[in-house]
């Protein structure tokens, strides 16, 4: 059995950050899903697969993947590695004595 653990995005739709700060160790599938014949619906005999246990560290998740026995890759969130955009207010378009070009 493997897990991986990551930190997961930030909710596009939301300019906040909330829940992005966690890390999460997730089960790997086991085995495929399959489709019922009657209704088409698709189902898995593995249950570890709906499992998302949330940490507040890194190495708490590493910490128990290993008291656990369990096989793990750590994920590095690409927010991490993102270059940070400079803080810029409204009012910075209008200040006097600016230096970018001015179009009108």
């Amino acid at each position: 059995m493997s897990a991986r653990i990551f930190q997961p995005a930030r909710n596009a739709m939301q300019s906040g950050k909330g829940k992005s700060d966690l890390w999460i160790l997730q089960f790997d599938a086991e085995t495929a899903r399959s489709t019922e014949p009657l209704m088409g619906w698709t189902s898995s005999s593995d249950t570890k697969q709906q499992i998302k246990m949330r940490f507040s560290a890194k190495e708490d998740a590493i910490a128990y993947a290993k008291r656990e026995g369990l096989a793990f890759v750590v994920q590095e969130s690409a927010a991490a590695t993102a270059s940070k955009r400079p803080q810029k207010s409204y009012s910075d378009n209008f200040k006097f004595g600016r230096t970018a070009n001015w179009t009108h």
